[in-house]
């Protein structure tokens, strides 16, 4: 069972015993990403990630990594466009220790002179890395034609121009902003003892706000369709097109689950099984679902040599046209539904995972269903819900964003 408790300074715990279990996973949600940035801040949330690795007073940045290595633990992080988070998985009688070291990052880095010039080298090898794959960038530069006005439009990484600019004080100040204890949730999911939760409180419970402190504020953002294209000297052609849709409360969101399966989701999708199966056109094709607090998109993806290139984009709009035109069947629909159902308890199987999914529960929408609820709502997804969708997505202009070996 899933119980909260927030702090007298309004940083959350949430928490979720499993006693058959002998580890524990932590995290520290903070509702900080990169769509809260302004444009002179682009890629800030994403380094400060990387920089809470790199010392404090007590611990250099080898001694948080011996640490854990030492005690056979987990330990890493991760930055999205709408938050970041810092987690652990350790065995349970390290738990403490784990917490310890986590709030030690989170309080007291350093952010020492050295080190951020190191980590920036990191950071910006990290940037042209993502650019050096193709399969990554078609998304990026995607992301820039659907939100071209908009902070959800660029890099979560940043980019080499605003990298530089990040000093220890726009760090600071960027997290007095944004990291403070009504934005924070911790999370720990498995063999939970009572002085861990003590330990917590104790840990994330004081600290204040500082004065400069901000709520996030939500753009609404507007869909922009239209195309870019990149030359660059690869082997195969990479195309994505992304079509605008739902929020992540949307009551209907997990009919768009359902509809992406069908689409693209899996082997027995109608683009796997025409585009790769039965067409040859391709060795990777999917669809897949983003979702975010207000907006949404439902992007595929699809790469193939440069004279298949037309070929594959006719045969995508050809079955996206055969779904508009004559929706999905019954038989497609209680497939994708036992598909989810399967999956969305299979994945929660471990403390890492249950973790994972209460602190985001706890972070977008402030409640937390049981298991058997989110059954039941996979249950209830109908054709009626499907095809609504099907006419609120697929019917709109779509983005498109293609990079290859030429024109």
């Amino acid at each position: 069972m899933v119980q909260v408790h927030t702090c007298q300074n309004g940083v959350r715990i949430v928490s979720e015993q499993i006693n058959h279990v002998r580890s524990v996973a932590l995290g520290i949600f903070v509702n900080a990403g990169s769509r809260y940035e302004l444009p002179e801040e682009n890629g800030i949330t994403h380094f400060i990630e990387h920089m809470l690795f790199k010392g404090t007073p007590s611990r250099s940045a080898r001694q948080i990594a011996e640490e854990f290595d030492r005690i056979g633990g987990e330990l890493n992080a991760f930055t999205s466009k709408e938050n970041t988070c810092y987690y652990a998985k350790v065995l349970d009688h390290h738990a403490e220790l784990a917490v310890s070291i986590l709030a030690d990052m989170f309080f007291n880095s350093t952010f020492a002179e050295e080190e951020l010039e190191k980590e920036r080298q990191v950071v910006l090898e990290e940037i042209l890395m993502s650019e050096d794959a193709p399969d990554d960038d078609v998304h990026e530069k995607l992301w820039s034609v659907m939100y071209p006005n908009d902070a959800l439009g660029r890099p979560i990484l940043g980019s080499a121009a605003t990298l530089k600019t990040f000093t220890a004080e726009a760090i600071r100040h960027y997290m007095a902003k944004h990291y403070g204890p009504e934005s924070v949730v911790i999370s720990i999911a498995g063999n939970i003892s009572p002085q861990l939760m003590a330990t917590i409180e104790q840990l994330f419970g004081q600290y204040q706000p500082s004065a400069v402190a901000i709520a996030p504020v939500l753009t609404n953002p507007s869909f922009h369709p239209g195309e870019i294209s990149k030359i660059r000297d690869t082997e195969q052609a990479h195309l994505a097109i992304s079509y605008p849709a739902i929020g992540v409360k949307d009551p209907d969101m997990y009919s768009f689950i359902a509809l992406n399966n069908i689409i693209g989701g899996n082997m027995s999708s109608r683009l796997f099984q025409e585009v790769r199966e039965e067409r040859g056109l391709a060795y990777s094709i999917f669809s897949y679902q983003s979702c975010y607090a207000d907006v949404g998109a439902f992007t595929i993806y699809g790469s193939t040599s440069r004279q298949q290139l037309s070929q594959l984009q006719h045969t995508i709009d050809a079955t996206l046209l055969d779904i508009v035109a004559g929706g999905v069947t019954e038989e497609e629909l209680d497939n994708a539904k036992e598909q989810l159902k399967g999956s969305f308890v299979l994945g929660l199987e471990g403390t890492g995972a249950r973790m994972n999914r209460n602190g985001t529960s706890e972070l977008v929408h402030r409640k937390h269903r049981t298991v058997d609820e989110v059954l039941a709502s996979i249950e209830a997804v109908s054709m009626d819900s499907v095809d609504r969708l099907i006419a609120k997505i697929l019917k709109a202009e779509p983005a498109i964003s293609i990079i290859g070996p030429s024109e």
